[in-house]
């Protein structure tokens, strides 16, 4: 009977340092997705002469999820992102349980990456809440590049089509008939098209802790808006991991 006692007892513990690794593992990747990602943008893309622009940004996002995916992966799946873990629960991968404790840890993440970013910013007294995507918050309907302004309705679609495409491609390439140990690749590198196509949209959310860890410091509008940026991701990855789940994963034979 002790001894039924004692294996229960190490049972329990061995189980919640588990989830708590996966967890920590979440903070760290969205820490670093959003301070290398939203940093970059920060830093390193408006710089004149030298700067690393649009495209220099849209592969640092990719770069963050490429080399978390590697690197903490195999302990919580590399999730990083609430859209990614709802869109991993559609298609039957994510078991609903995990869902709340990996979005509070995934927010808590990119949040002290945001805080880290406004203190190095503050250190040159250039953080600015100015205009569109200041400290690289996602915006809509509001003249950004190009003079160009979105709709909200162009902004939700554009978030919603791309978060789904990308939840088809973290399905497949984390499929078990795929080549698993390209999977980080081929995410990262979706990543970085997704920045490519839709940062002169919306600035690009596809993911909802990186958008509040952003509008959280910048506040007003940012704020205001910030349900699009969670609405939308959310919506396209469940859609996404329905239709990876339904019409393309492959059957047992």
């Amino acid at each position: 009977m002790i001894f039924y006692f004692k294996t229960v007892v190490l049972t329990r513990i061995l189980e919640k340092s588990s989830c708590m690794k996966k967890l920590f593992a979440e903070f760290f990747g969205t820490f670093w997705l959003v301070f290398g990602g939203c940093g970059a943008a920060v830093f390193a893309a408006g710089v004149p002469e030298i700067g690393i622009g649009l495209a220099g940004v849209s592969l640092a996002f990719g770069l963050t999820v490429l080399t978390m995916a590697y690197a903490v992966g195999h302990i919580s799946g590399g999730h990083f992102n609430p859209a990614v873990s709802f869109g991993l629960f559609a298609g039957g991968r994510f078991p609903a349980k995990d869902l709340f404790p990996y979005i509070v840890s995934q927010v808590l993440g990119a949040s002290a990456a945001a805080g880290c970013l406004y203190l190095i910013l503050n250190g040159a007294g250039a953080f600015s809440t100015e205009g569109a995507g200041a400290f690289a918050t996602n915006f809509y309907e509001m003249e950004g590049y190009a003079g160009r302004s979105y709709s909200m309705a162009a902004a939700f679609l554009a978030e919603f089509l791309l978060t789904a495409f990308f939840l088809i491609i973290i399905l497949g390439a984390t499929d078990k008939w795929a080549n698993g140990k390209f999977a980080g690749i081929a995410i990262g590198l979706a990543l970085t098209l997704i920045h490519l196509i839709s940062i002169p949209i919306t600035n690009t959310s596809v993911n909802p802790a990186r958008s509040t860890s952003q509008a959280l410091f910048v506040q007003g509008e940012a704020l205001s808006q910030l349900w699009l940026f969670w609405a939308a991701p959310i919506a396209g990855a469940i859609v996404g991991g329905l239709i990876y789940k339904f019409l393309l994963q492959k059957s047992e034979e």
